[in-house]
């Protein structure tokens, strides 16, 4: 019994019957009798007085060193100091340890749900106002540490709930390549500042495509490393079982060096427990620019998807192909339950989606945001009304699905186990599986405003994640590599990059990274596919 009953109750906080009227809400209406009513009453007046009491206690956080890494020039950047329409958030300057090795001299950015202390965090939206967190990410201070020089915050989608670039509140993100076409999402401003060559490295964070989908529009080399690999806290989250966050650059080696310094295990995170220590990989020092003895499968379900443009399929099939001139065998195979991921990360993500929206997220250990709680606060209709589509979507989703199937969600997680498994068994045989990234190239943004149509706003998001989402359910390590470009279906004379999903086994990153770094060396994906009279040098508004 709570040793709150050794104090006054607050029961007149307590209406009478709303024992009864949270019952009914969940469709329970003859659960309490009425004798029994004025007990759970005071039951309910006691639980309120133990919650009261835990919001009075100090807060317990990781605070950033800002001495040892002060924030330089933090500002909001106007429309004449953007780059590809609104890829920044906020610039800065944090200047990263002058005696580390790993990241010295490289430049990083940030996307806009990692936190940075001292600097407003927006997570694509303006439904709630913006709040300045006094924690740096775990990801943040490692690269720090490693030497890097962070430049800035850059826009994320709307609450990372689009794969799309104009879903954001604070602006539209363009491809590099081709002004007015998507940079993908919702890592979108880093990816394009990335793939334009305006930054050496973004860190971004992927739960359903949101680093390898914007590195494929992009040009960049984007990996989701295995879950638990990389630490996310101080990272906004949806849902914990599809949380990654990972290394965009513009080639592997970057990756690498990244993945070092900002991979292992974090005593605040459980989803790393299973994770190297810290400062233990050596995936920079072991990469080697050979794929002999691999033995690669196309995986047909991920080619042959009716969304899969002929020219992506085509591209990525020859670039895989080119794994035989390496020393490689190349083999189709076939997994005929990776055509159910994207119905089993639709229930997991929007269910959990809405949990966490909400702020009802729970069963885990870590430190995490009371600044974006506090920010959120419980949902209002103007506060609703004022969020893009795509998560109005999830939310109304999520809602919908947890009242008419209770029981769904079990029976989803035991299926995408029952996926994760098959895969495993694949890799018992073959080192990695590729297919394309996504099923076609960046397609044009659209001029969304309130009050048009829902069905417009999300149409041209459908179908990108066929064959990224599957892998943050599962949890193995998926790279997107560029291969060469494909024509836009809008404008057969826009041309615009094309990547190759390489997926490994869990925890085997570095075949991933030896295997892309092979190809890599040995091709140069911006002569593929292109003409003469193409320039292959990123646009830049």
């Amino acid at each position: 019994m709570s040793v709150f009953f050794d104090s006054p109750l607050s029961e007149d906080a307590i209406p009478e019957g709303e024992a009864e009227l949270l019952l009914a809400n969940i469709g329970i209406t003859e659960g309490i009798s009425t004798p029994e009513s004025g007990d759970y009453r005071q039951l309910l007046a006691a639980v309120h007085d133990v919650a009261e009491h835990v919001l009075a206690l100090p807060d317990y956080t990781a605070r950033a060193n800002i001495e040892r890494y002060p924030r330089r020039n933090v500002v909001r950047p106007s429309f004449q100091d953007q780059d590809y329409g609104a890829a920044w958030a906020h610039k800065f300057s944090i200047q990263g340890n002058q005696e580390g090795t790993l990241l010295k001299g490289k430049t990083v950015c940030l996307k806009d749900n990692i936190t940075v202390a001292g600097v407003p965090q927006f997570f694509g939206t303006d439904a709630i106002p913006a709040w300045t967190s006094g924690t740096d990410a775990t990801v943040v201070t490692r690269a720090l540490e490693a030497g890097a020089n962070i430049v800035g915050t850059t826009i994320c989608e709307n609450f990372c709930n689009s794969t799309s670039s104009y879903t954001s509140a604070q602006g539209t993100v363009h491809n590099p390549y081709a002004e007015g076409f998507s940079a993908g999402g919702s890592t979108s401003g880093g990816s394009a500042l990335v793939g334009g060559g305006l930054v050496d490295i973004a860190i971004g964070a992927d739960q359903g495509g949101s680093i390898r989908v914007p590195s494929s529009f992009c040009g960049c080399v984007g990996l989701k490393p295995t879950h638990g690999l990389v630490p996310y806290t101080g990272i906004s989250s949806s849902d914990a079982i599809n949380d990654h966050a990972g290394p965009i650059a513009r080639n592997v080696r970057d990756v690498a060096l990244c993945l070092d310094a900002i991979s292992g295990r974090d005593d605040y995170d459980d989803r790393t427990l299973g994770a190297p220590l810290c400062g233990s990989t050596t995936f920079f020092k072991s990469l080697q620019v050979s794929v002999a003895n691999f033995k690669i499968g196309l995986l047909v379900e991920g080619f042959e998807h009716r969304l899969v443009d002929p020219v992506v399929k085509q591209t990525v099939m020859d670039a895989a192909y080119a794994f035989e001139k390496l020393g490689a065998t190349v083999q189709q195979v076939s997994l005929p339950l990776h055509l159910e991921g994207p119905a089993i990360w639709t229930i997991q993500a929007r269910i959990a989606g809405t949990l966490g929206l909400m702020g009802f997220a729970h069963g885990r250990r870590g430190l995490f945001s009371t600044e974006y709680e506090a920010a959120r606060q419980p949902w209002t209709s103007a506060s609703f009304q004022k969020l893009f589509p795509s998560t109005k979507n999830t939310i109304i989703n999520g809602l919908s699905l947890m009242k008419n199937y209770p029981g769904l969600y079990a029976k989803t997680m035991n299926i995408a186990q029952q996926i994760r498994d098959s895969y495993e068994k694949l890799f018992q045989e073959y080192d990695i599986i590729v297919m394309p990234t996504t099923p076609f190239v960046a397609p044009s943004n659209i001029e969304w405003k309130e009050g048009d149509s829902p069905m417009a706003a999300l149409k041209p998001s459908m179908g990108i994640t066929t064959n990224t989402a599957i892998f943050n359910v599962t949890g193995h390590p998926a790279m997107s590599l560029p291969v060469g470009f494909a024509s836009s279906h809008e404008d057969a004379t826009t041309r615009l990059p094309v990547g190759m999903q390489i997926v490994g086994g869990l925890w085997q990153e570095q075949k991933i990274l030896n295997a892309a770094l092979a190809w890599e060396e040995a091709n140069d994906w911006k002569t593929i596919g292109t003409r003469d009279d193409v320039q292959n040098f990123p646009f830049k508004l």
